[in-house]
């Protein structure tokens, strides 16, 4: 199945050269999770700040839920502002 990867700020520089605004569709197996996708593309656990599925928040604890056909994942590091 395929799902839209998408890695913003200091992450995106963990997704494929050919990535392309930020995303990439990716093949993956059907039990595939969120946490499973964290680790496959190595991102740093405190890097990991604000993950979204389909346009909604993934609290830590639902990260392992497995993802659908077409869902898109979308992951944010920590934002600091002045």
């Amino acid at each position: 199945m395929n799902v839209t990867f998408k890695l913003f700020a200091s992450l995106a520089t963990y997704l494929p050269d050919d990535a392309k605004d930020n995303a990439v569709e990716i093949e993956v197996g059907r039990d595939t999770t969120p946490n499973q996708l964290i680790e496959r593309f190595r991102l740093p656990e405190r890097e990991v700040h604000l993950v979204l599925k389909n346009g909604v928040f993934l609290q830590p604890f639902d990260r392992n839920t497995p993802l659908e056909h077409q869902d898109v994942l979308a992951i944010w590091p920590p934002v600091a502002g002045g």
